[in-house]
């Protein structure tokens, strides 16, 4: 397979992906699907930072377009072309980077939920973790299920951002290799 048709299929599986981040983001805002949370500031502090949205969103959908553009002939004829997606594939894989760490520590930490009458994170700095140990998910009276709600999206956004990661990392490869050994060669006739 030639640069140029990697990078074309590299960029069509990381636009989905990015849109999956942006999609996740959006959710984390309404938690419970209801709107008051957000209004009233009741927000997981680790959704505020907005990992999928520009992380593993915008900083992944830019470069994406861009290889797109670079493989779009099949075959790169462009060596600056090829050195460029390096560089917005290092962009690429700085903003999943982001997106994998602020996921990580929406896990580690927990939701901000209601415990009794108090906004607070129950889950976080405890010995065990919130993650295997299910008795602990009923001290979050507020929103309804926001335990589950919080698991599900953050490691859709932990899987969607290291996916990125590496294929990101295969672009700068490919990029690497575009760049030095020019246009594939059509095998054909001669």
């Amino acid at each position: 397979m030639c640069t140029g048709k990697c990078s074309r299929c590299i960029a069509v599986t990381l636009y989905p992906l990015a849109l999956i981040s942006i999609i996740c983001n959006i959710v984390l805002f309404f938690p419970g699907g209801d709107v008051k949370y957000a209004k009233d500031g009741h927000i997981t502090e680790e959704v505020k930072y907005m990992g999928g949205l520009v992380g593993g969103g915008v900083m992944v959908l830019i470069p994406a377009l861009y290889i797109h553009l670079t493989g779009k002939e099949g075959c790169c004829g462009n060596r600056c072309g090829m050195f460029l997606s390096i560089a917005f594939a290092a962009l690429g894989v700085a903003g999943a980077l982001y997106s994998l760490i602020v996921a990580v520590l929406g896990l580690q930490n927990g939701p901000l939920c209601k415990v009794l009458l108090i906004w607070s994170t129950p889950f976080k700095n405890r010995d065990s973790s919130y993650l295997t140990d299910h008795t602990w998910w009923g001290t979050c009276t507020e929103p309804k299920d926001i335990v589950q709600f919080n698991i599900g999206l953050f490691a859709t956004l932990l899987a969607t951002s290291s996916l990125q990661v590496v294929l990101c990392a295969i672009q700068m490869i490919n990029g690497l290799f575009g760049c030095l050994c020019g246009t594939c060669a059509n095998k054909g006739p001669l």
